[in-house]
């Protein structure tokens, strides 16, 4: 009984240990980005607002490329701060105000068919925007295509 449990006990540790090195992606090449973005332009569906691909992944972390040709719905992260990097394009970006027809997506996320307020700014290739957590944000025009990276940065809980 002994044997069969720690046999089965090194053959879940492997499996974990498995599953983790999967899921672990600490670089992409510009070649690789450029091959994400031409899958995701391929993939993308009339009128479908955005395609995600990753880029990398260091649990909790994951880097994603957005390919976005339409606008979508505007969102709030309730407990992530969001940063994006401009790989290509441009778009306006509203951050702040209020969410219009907000919903719950999940426990963490809510979205809306737009922001009523807020700031609007052109944004374009090479800009950097930090949105904090439970701010409003939305691409309320694409001019064209807008390539982003995405980061999703978990906040520490107040306490």
């Amino acid at each position: 009984m002994r044997a069969i449990a720690i046999s089965f006990a090194f053959t879940l540790g492997a499996a974990i240990l498995a599953a983790q090195s999967q899921s672990v992606k600490t670089f992409s090449s510009a070649k690789d980005v450029e091959a994400l973005i031409a899958k995701a332009k391929s993939e993308r569906k009339d009128n479908q607002p955005v395609v995600t691909e990753r880029i990398l992944q260091l649990p909790p972390y994951n880097a994603n490329l957005e390919y976005r040709a339409a606008v979508g719905p505007a969102s709030i992260h309730e407990r992530e701060a969001e940063i994006f990097y401009v790989i290509d394009g441009s778009a306006t970006m509203v951050t702040g105000g209020k969410l219009v027809d907000e919903s719950r997506t999940n426990p963490n996320n809510l979205t809306g068919k737009g922001i009523e307020g807020g700031s609007s700014r052109e944004i374009g290739k090479g800009d950097f925007i930090v949105v904090p957590e439970k701010t409003p944000h939305w691409f309320s025009a694409i001019h064209g295509t807008l390539v982003l990276m995405s980061l999703h940065v978990p906040r520490p809980a107040a306490h």
